[in-house]
């Protein structure tokens, strides 16, 4: 499980959003500021909340009662990182801290769903120097990102050609692919893999993917095959910039 996809602010808090749009109750809690007696496991235990929880997963999945009920889909807890349910249960949550609580933290969660950009810069604007500067660096990376796959969608790749070619530029810069890679940043497999990179590697793989764009649009490979290629062979000469740049740098004298 990962909760970097995104984030909300609630009364000047950080309410916590992860890769299933599940929210994080404990945040909510914490931006209520209330005792640990309204904490979201004495909410779970009141017998109004599992019809709630239930009605929410009728509602969310489209199964019946009848069916096996499989409660993870709508709430969760996870063993070091809390409680964690549908926005619709995270509503609910809120107003049972408090009512006008509930009205906010559905106000908030409009503005996240719409991507409402000024929701972002008031995040931003409570962020730290060197925060804004890896999300303004993984923003420009997610919009070369779009070009790159673009080029890839018009000359010919499908399926699992995508995930081909990314890999192209993971194994050429970082020398594992996207599976490894997460595994050595404690990733779940889910997990979007560059939310968790530095800013320094989100740099890499831009470059990369910018380059490869352009191979791919001038040398006009077609298919998964050439275009991963094509790919490959951009991504290698990143790489061996960078190390050129690390192998020519000079020890600073004693």
């Amino acid at each position: 499980m990962t909760v970097s996809t995104g984030e909300m602010i609630l009364r000047g808090r950080t309410i916590r959003v992860d890769d299933d749009g599940f929210v994080c109750l404990n945040d909510i809690h914490k931006a209520a500021g209330y005792s640990k007696n309204r904490r979201p496991f004495d909410w779970q235990r009141l017998p109004s909340t599992n019809p709630l929880i239930i009605a929410t997963y009728e509602r969310v999945t489209g199964k019946s009662r009848k069916s096996k009920i499989r409660i993870s889909e709508v709430y969760k807890v996870v063993p070091g990182m809390g409680t964690w349910a549908h926005p619709i249960l995270a509503a609910a949550y809120a107003g049972y801290l408090k009512p006008e609580l509930e009205v906010e933290m559905k106000e908030v969660w409009l503005r996240y769903k719409s991507a409402d950009a000024t929701l972002a810069d008031d995040i931003l604007d409570r962020a730290t120097d060197e925060e804004n500067e890896w999300a303004a660096t993984r923003a420009l990376g997610r919009v070369k990102r779009f070009e790159y796959t673009k080029a890839l969608d018009e000359h010919g790749v499908e399926g699992f050609g995508y995930a081909n070619c990314t890999n192209a530029v993971y194994k050429q810069l970082f020398d594992a692919t996207a599976k490894k890679l997460k595994q050595q940043k404690g990733l779940p497999s889910k997990a979007n893999l560059r939310n968790a990179m530095s800013k320094d590697e989100l740099v890499f793989v831009m470059m990369a993917e910018t380059l490869a764009k352009g191979r791919i649009e001038e040398e006009a490979p077609q298919g998964n095959g050439p275009c991963a290629a094509a790919t490959k062979r951009s991504a290698a000469h990143v790489r061996r910039a960078i190390d050129a740049d690390k192998n020519d740098r000079q020890k600073p004298l004693v």
